[in-house]
Order: C-alpha cells, then sequence, then structure tokens
C-alpha cells in the first residue's frame, strides 16, 4: 500500500468535515519561518532595532558606571524596553534577538577594554549586574510565547 492511498484518505476525510460544518476547505497555508520569502522591510527593522541596541548599550554602560542605583535600573528599563519594544513591533522572537544582539557584542567589546586594563564599566557590582539583567530581558523578551494583541485589531469588543 503506497503513502499516496493515505494522503488521498487524509483530504476526503477533511473535505468530509468541512461540508457537515458547511465551510469551504481551507486553502494550504504560507510557508513561515525560514521557509518564508525574505521581507525587505522586516530585515531593515531588524538592522535598524541593532543599531539601536548598540546604542542603547552604550548609553547604558555610561550610565550605570555614572549613577549606579539609579543608573542601573534605568540602563536594564531601557534595555528591556527596546528588547520588547523590537518584538512587539516586528511581531517575532527575533524583534527582540536583533537588539539583543547589537547589545551583547557591544558590551563585550567594551568589557574586553584597553591593554592598560581600563574599561568603561565602573564597579564589580554594577557590571554584574547590568550584564545578568540585560542577558535576562533579552531572553525572557525574546520567549514570550504570543504577542499581546489589541482588540481593536483582533475584531473583538471590550477588554
Amino acid at each position: 500500500m503506497s503513502g499516496n492511498a493515505g494522503k488521498k484518505g487524509r483530504e476526503r476525510a477533511q473535505s468530509a468535515r468541512a461540508s457537515l460544518r458547511n465551510a469551504p476547505p481551507r486553502p494550504p497555508e504560507r510557508p513561515t519561518g525560514l521557509l518564508a520569502r525574505p521581507n525587505p522591510a522586516r530585515i531593515a527593522a531588524y538592522l535598524g532595532f541593532g543599531v539601536l541596541g548598540v546604542l542603547v548599550a552604550l548609553a547604558g554602560t555610561l550610565l550605570q558606571a555614572a549613577w549606579f542605583p539609579g543608573g542601573l535600573i534605568i540602563a536594564l528599563l531601557a534595555c528591556a524596553g527596546l528588547f520588547y519594544g523590537g518584538r512587539i513591533r516586528v511581531g517575532t522572537q527575533l524583534g527582540a534577538l536583533a537588539p539583543a544582539a547589537g547589545w551583547f557584542v557591544t558590551v563585550f567589546v567594551l568589557l574586553s577594554g584597553t591593554s592598560e586594563g581600563d574599561y568603561v564599566f565602573g564597579d564589580e557590582l554594577g557590571l554584574a549586574l547590568f550584564v545578568l539583567g540585560g542577558t535576562a530581558a533579552a531572553v525572557i523578551c525574546a520567549t514570550t510565547s504570543k504577542v499581546p494583541q489589541s482588540a481593536i485589531r483582533s475584531g473583538r469588543s471590550g477588554t
């Protein structure tokens, strides 16, 4: 028995279920993820968010070193806001990972320091909290299961 017979049987069963519901059969879905066609606007958005990640890392590095407790909180909130904003704006996990990649590269370049032993970060506690907090924010924003949709876009009233 070939695999073709099983496929035809499944198609017949789907069309029978569709006729029971009085609904037309659904067209095949478009490929998603890596199989989908590249979108130039989305690629530009990823690059833009990567550049924003670099800028937020530079500003956050200087700010957390200048004003230790308050500056660190502001820098981490900026990181989390950028990562979450990228996730919401683009609608994919790469939307959060693009600024996170720019942020990671910049932070680790700044961590390397100079040959004299100087580096941009202030103290070890601020350094550890900034790197760990930014990493946690990137992971949380990139692994959220679904992007919340507004009630207006989804067609639901209320809420």
